[in-house]
């Protein structure tokens, strides 16, 4: 049965796994297990005893393997939900022993044959035994070529060397400890960052530190394995976690990681417990443990409920100048009323700035809205007038033909006749009655300016007074590295440069952020420069922290903070995000072939944001710790257009009507 309920909780934490020494007895191994409450086995389909090169005459002429049981033992669905294949721990395919070598190459390939043949789900690899693993790596990315669905897990202890304790020995080099992670990254380069290649970490008694278990959350981590022996012993008697380890399982919860209990049990009931052990499993204390951890976390809010199907989901932003918005886009960026209530507070401040107490009376105060959708801004500002008693003239200009049509609806619905002027236009083409005092938008995107705020204000600034205030009146946009394998596998399957050379929206989870966020570009309005050029290039250090150890990039994630007014702010970088808002998701920047940084080695990004007659693009690349292409050149793969209209390409699903977030266009696939 399932660790516990969350409501919208559907992840594969959920369901807590056993591993279990072999049985012939397939039937009986799985029917105490589950019935002990656990959801699946980790089990041995063969024999470990069994190697190739010893079987005898007669068990070659029958051709038989000595495997747990035929397929007919299980039904293929408790095949499929109820057992991962593990697969024998003796195999060595890096050893000098040639003929342990051909017994290990030929057994991992029955195994998983056998495995697949079963339609098992998932099967545990051992440990590679040292750095030299290129042999174990070469095997397993032949079988990768040929498998279908199956996920192969390699099972990897969570160590790094700089831990007090001695290396444990499923991981040692000769002579020298060695950064688990770092067989991890070999291996998975020598299998070509196979999406079918996973990990299942080892926890161990001691951790290492907290930026180095950081680096974990970036990679495709399936399953944690934790023996029992790692289980301290709490004032009643009964199993528990140290603190460290607690957050530890915590975050793997909120990642998807399922938990293996594995080993003998150290711990029993403790003496005068109302519990009747006879018919336990030997492991439940354990188990029951690790519900109760499940148990404790918070319920998911009713908006991460809603973005739970775009958690690492690639989507490409939307450009204003390009695309109309529908109506079901623009209705999920209205219940933004975090947003909006900032937008309200920024132009109630400018309107007590602007107009005092003494001329209310007397002084109406302009206010363009471009950009103004369905009425959204339109409706906080007059809310602003209303709470701070001045009066206010405004203009709605909005380019969409079909939004324009609801905001005539709203001049009667909503009263506004009096104070609302519409105006069907590009804010860039219009020819303004009168000048504005207060010009107010919300064109932003992920990254600040890549919706082509800039070029839109610009072209909107020659109606605003000398003295006039915009809203927002600054932004400035941020660069993070980040380990993102999904992200990175999800870009890859698309096999041309097109989509390495993309930006993408996202909503970040599985991802581990290297080092702290940095500035890259920064615009304001209104701009009265004598060079008003919208080129810009930022080039960018980061120092990932030494006790993270290496570590690798698949890319940047962006992100921005804007100025509304004075103390005003929106913002989605992560150290001042403003809290509920969900309206912009981060963007992703990939690197068509990820970068390792190891200890003590800064890594320099350089960034660049180009404009050419009829299109903005970005382009991107790393120095250091060695050189990377120039991404996106010429912006041959990814641009906004600044000057055209086009048809509008948005991909409609029902999980995007109630789901999705404004100024995304799903990639279809």
């Amino acid at each position: 049965m399932p660790l516990g309920e969350r409501t919208g909780d559907r992840s594969d934490s959920r369901y807590c796994g056993v591993e279990t020494e072999f049985s012939d007895d397939m039937p009986r191994l799985l029917s105490f297990n589950i019935n002990g409450g656990f959801d699946f086995v980790v089990a041995d389909l063969m024999d470990p005893g069994y190697r190739p090169s010893l079987r005898s005459d007669d068990d070659i002429k029958s051709g038989a393997l000595p495997v747990a049981g035929s397929d007919l033992i299980l039904s293929p669905s408790e095949w499929s939900s109820r057992v991962v294949g593990k697969i024998s721990s003796w195999i060595d395919l890096d050893t000098d022993d040639a003929v342990l070598r051909r017994d290990s190459e030929t057994t991992l390939k029955q195994q998983i044959t056998w495995a697949s043949h079963l339609s098992l789900q998932a099967c545990l690899l051992p440990a590679p035994r040292s750095m030299s693993c290129v042999n174990y790596a070469r095997c397993v990315n032949q079988i990768l070529q040929g498998i279908n669905s199956m996920q192969l897990w390699l099972r990897i202890p969570l160590k790094k060397p700089d831990d007090d304790d001695a290396m444990d020995n499923l991981l040692v080099e000769v002579g020298e400890q060695v950064d688990s992670w770092e067989i991890w990254n070999l291996f998975r380069l020598l299998c070509e960052h196979h999406s079918q290649l996973s990990i299942a970490l080892d926890i161990l008694s001691s951790l290492p530190s907290i930026n180095s278990l950081g680096r974990w959350f970036g990679e495709p981590v399936r399953a944690a394995i934790i023996n029992a022996d790692s289980f301290l012993t709490n004032a009643r008697g009964f199993p528990c976690l140290s603190k460290r380890h607690q957050k530890l399982v915590t975050a793997f919860f909120k990642h998807s990681v399922q938990i293996v209990i594995s080993g003998r049990p150290t711990h029993e009931l403790p003496i005068g417990s109302t519990e009747s052990g006879n018919q336990r499993h030997p492991l439940r204390l354990y188990l029951d443990y690790i519900g109760f951890l499940y148990q404790r976390l918070d319920p998911l809010p009713e908006q991460e409920r809603y973005e739970l199907g775009y958690r690492d989901f690639l989507q490409s932003p939307l450009q204003p100048l390009m695309d109309n918005l529908e109506a079901q886009t623009y209705e999920t960026f209205e219940r933004d009323t975090v947003k909006y209530i900032q937008y309200k507070r920024a132009i109630c401040k400018v309107l007590m700035d602007r107009i005092p107490d003494e001329k209310v009376s007397v002084e109406t105060t302009v206010l363009m809205v471009v950009g103004a959708g369905r009425g959204p801004l339109i409706r906080a500002s007059l809310q602003a007038a209303e709470e701070t008693g001045r009066k206010l003239d405004i203009y709605a200009v909005e380019k969409n033909p079909n939004a324009v049509v609801t905001l005539h609806s709203l001049l009667k619905l909503e009263g506004w006749e009096n104070a609302v002027t519409i105006v069907s236009s590009d804010m860039r083409c219009w020819d303004a009655p009168v000048k504005a005092d207060i010009l107010v938008s919300e064109l932003l995107g992920s990254f600040g300016d890549n919706e082509l705020s800039p070029e839109c204000l610009d072209g909107a600034q020659r109606f605003l007074k000398p003295d006039g205030v915009s809203i927002p009146s600054s932004y400035t946009s941020f660069l993070q590295p980040i380990t993102a394998s999904k992200l990175y596998n999800d870009v890859k399957l698309h096999k041309d440069l097109v989509h390495f050379e993309t930006a993408y929206v996202v909503k970040l989870h599985n991802v581990a952020r290297l080092a702290p966020c940095q500035p890259v570009f920064t615009f304001t309005h209104p701009d009265y420069s004598a060079q008003k050029t919208k080129q810009r290039y930022s080039k960018l250090e980061f120092d990932i922290p030494s006790d993270t150890g290496s570590a690798l990039v698949h890319g940047f994630a962006g992100y921005f903070d804007a100025t509304l007014y004075k103390d005003v702010h929106l913002s989605i970088e992560p150290t001042m995000a403003t809290p509920n808002m969900f309206s912009w998701f981060p963007i992703f920047f990939p690197l068509k072939e990820p970068v390792c940084v190891r200890p003590g080695s800064p890594l320099e990004v350089h960034i660049w944001r180009c404009c050419g007659s009829a299109k903005v693009w970005y382009e991107w690349c790393v120095t250091s710790p060695y050189s990377s292409p120039i991404h996106n050149s010429d912006g041959r793969s990814y641009w906004g257009k600044s000057n055209a209209q086009r048809k509008i390409t948005t991909c409609h699903t029902e999980l995007g009507k109630v789901l999705g977030l404004p100024r995304y266009v799903l990639i279809s696939r």
